[in-house]
């Protein structure tokens, strides 16, 4: 079965996040780098890794994702420090 990921982008100042879900981590990745992903993250420049999940069913991702979006800032903030203690950019 094939894994599914909820992600999260940030800036090099790290005062912006984009939430996003995913079947193939790497190639988003990729489309995020190349600024072909989204015209929001290419808007704010965000294309540093900080954060990501990983499921086994797309369905439990996307209500995940859903989640987040939902969370506060500071939540979101706290929840990436938990893995990610000094938001450093994640290699995958």
């Amino acid at each position: 079965m094939k894994s599914s990921y909820v992600y999260i982008l940030t800036n090099k100042y790290r005062t912006t996040f984009y939430i996003g879900v995913t079947a193939d981590l790497s190639k988003r990745l990729e489309k995020h780098y190349d600024e072909t992903a989204s015209k929001f993250t290419k808007k704010y420049n965000l294309k540093d890794l900080v954060y990501f999940e990983t499921f086994s069913d797309i369905e439990q991702a996307i209500v995940r994702e859903k989640q987040l979006k939902n969370w506060h800032r500071t939540w979101k903030i706290e929840l990436i420090k938990k893995v990610n203690p000094t938001l450093k950019t994640l290699n995958y």
